[in-house]
């Protein structure tokens, strides 16, 4: 067990798992994980959301945090700000061992704050600050609110995972703020091999709206058996290429890796496979690469694990990825606007997410006072 994830380490490759709990922390859970080869841990409003409401693993620490504040987003840090800790903390032997490469647990930034860029540099500030480890990434979404932020924070040495990606235009943005975030931190006389970021490109979810057009293009009688499920893998492989052209140490990137500085390497988000026909590692076997991160959830590393072998997959039929959307544009099938929407919507279900647990916060603060 935990070979290919090793194999694909080899290949410059860190599996992350997307998931952490106060129960995952307190059974050795995540120190099996790491014991396997996962080399760090994603988390999000859902899945934090999730972890505080599905069970009753918080409730003598929410009993304690109610004893000092009424106030539900302190409360709400109060619950999920030690599990984060508790997180670096087990994760950081591995950050060592990487010299900083890996080892990282990330928490986002409150999703009320997706379209104000200074709110979200304030909240990120203060999340690092009061963490205090240096293998914690602040997650801020790839809005155009908070591409600035991204710049700023890496400027200041605030480690950053940039989320929500869909398009390329906007991960080429991405790669600009940090680029952008080196040459500040290094005018201010900063260390560049301090910061990290990786930029997660959301890589399901495209197949999941195009396949649907497709579909009802299918009923209607087109001819478009041969393009279903495939532009979320092209869609990543073009990201892949031109991250390749942007982080070439022989072109801009090179002055920032001279003084110590790391890539921002592609993360693979939402490679769960949504759709049961297609296979459940669809999204990990076409996105194996080099310098790259997949954040996956348990149930998917299980399925990796059991895979017999990996190979470096990503440069595989770049030409029919660009012939793929060329043939979805004379469908008029628009990309941007698909891209587009999976933004709004993936900020929205954060923003949701985050809500419901602030109300069923709520809701256990007036049962409480109300028996006690």
């Amino acid at each position: 067990m935990g070979n290919t994830i090793q194999s694909l380490y080899d290949m410059g490759q860190s599996i992350w798992c997307d998931n952490l709990s106060r129960r995952m922390l307190d059974a050795g859970e995540l120190r099996r994980w790491i014991d396997q080869g996962v080399g760090g841990v994603t988390s999000n409003p859902t899945i934090l959301m999730k972890a505080v409401t599905g069970t009753a693993d918080y409730d003598r620490l929410f009993d304690t945090l109610l004893r000092s504040t009424d106030d539900l987003v302190s409360l709400y840090e109060g619950l999920v700000l030690p599990d984060i800790a508790d997180a670096a903390d087990t994760l950081r032997p591995v950050y060592d061992r990487t010299h900083g490469v890996d080892g990282y647990v990330s928490l986002e930034v409150n999703p009320r704050w997706a379209a104000d860029t200074q709110a979200t540099i304030d909240e990120a500030r203060r999340l690092f600050t009061n963490l205090n480890r240096p293998n914690v990434m602040i997650k801020v979404p790839a809005t155009d609110q908070g591409i600035p932020a991204v710049e700023t924070l890496i400027g200041e040495g605030i480690n950053v995972n940039v989320t929500l990606i869909f398009s390329p235009a906007m991960y080429e943005k991405v790669m600009q703020a940090y680029l952008a975030g080196l040459k500040r931190r290094r005018q201010s006389g900063g260390d560049l091999s301090t910061v990290s970021s990786v930029a997660s490109f959301f890589v399901s979810r495209l197949d999941a709206k195009v396949d649907a057009i497709l579909e009802a293009r299918r009923e209607a009688g087109e001819e478009v058996d041969a393009l279903l499920g495939r532009a979320a893998v092209a869609n990543a492989r073009l990201a892949y290429a031109r991250f390749e052209q942007v982080f070439d140490e022989a072109g801009a990137f090179g002055g920032f890796a001279r003084d110590g500085a790391r890539v921002q390497r592609p993360l693979w988000a939402s490679t769960s496979t949504k759709n049961p026909a297609y296979s459940p590692t669809k999204y990990i076997d076409s996105l194996v690469a080099p310098r790259t991160v997949n954040t996956l959830p348990p149930p998917t590393i299980q399925a990796v694990m059991q895979q017999d072998s990996a190979a470096v997959t990503i440069r595989d039929e770049i030409t029919a990825a660009r012939d793929l959307f060329r043939k979805l544009d004379r469908l008029d099938i628009d990309m941007a606007a698909i891209t587009d929407q999976l933004l709004i919507e993936g900020v929205d279900a954060f923003a949701k997410s985050f809500e419901d647990l602030l109300a069923n916060l709520a809701g256990k603060q007036q049962k409480v006072r109300a028996t006690g």
